[in-house]
């Protein structure tokens, strides 16, 4: 049985931060469970461009508002707390945060733990593990 506090994982290299947004990853590839789950919070009157062409994410909005636009065809959708969005298709993305948002996400294959987006808005499929 894997038991961790978001405040405890807040305080190790589980949590990286960036320009636009910070994660906190709760659970990663070295726990054995096939996906990862992460808190993240997105800062306020931010863009943040996305494409995880590598992966598959679940996302779960519980706090904020804001709204995700895909790429692909324009569309726009607003995003409050209860709205739930899923990258189904590795869409392109771009999420705009409003006020604060925070999301609790899943993806899989799971992160390694250190990952940022690169210059397209991914994740690389490996990357290095943190310590557990």
């Amino acid at each position: 049985m894997i038991v961790r506090t978001l405040n405890q994982c807040e305080q190790t290299e589980r949590r990286v931060v960036s320009e636009t947004w910070e994660s906190t990853r709760l659970l990663l590839k070295a726990d054995g469970m096939g996906f990862s789950f992460h808190i993240t919070t997105i800062y306020p009157n931010t863009e943040t461009r996305m494409w995880y062409r590598n992966h598959w994410e679940a996302v779960f909005c519980l706090e904020g508002e804001g709204e995700v636009e895909s790429l692909e065809d324009g569309s726009i959708y607003p995003i409050t707390s209860g709205t739930l969005y899923a990258l189904n298709q590795h869409d392109q993305h771009i999420l705009r945060a409003k006020t604060t948002m925070r999301f609790a996400c899943v993806f899989n294959p799971p992160l390694y733990g250190k990952e940022k987006h690169d210059a397209e808005g991914t994740y690389p499929l490996e990357a290095q593990e943190i310590d557990a």
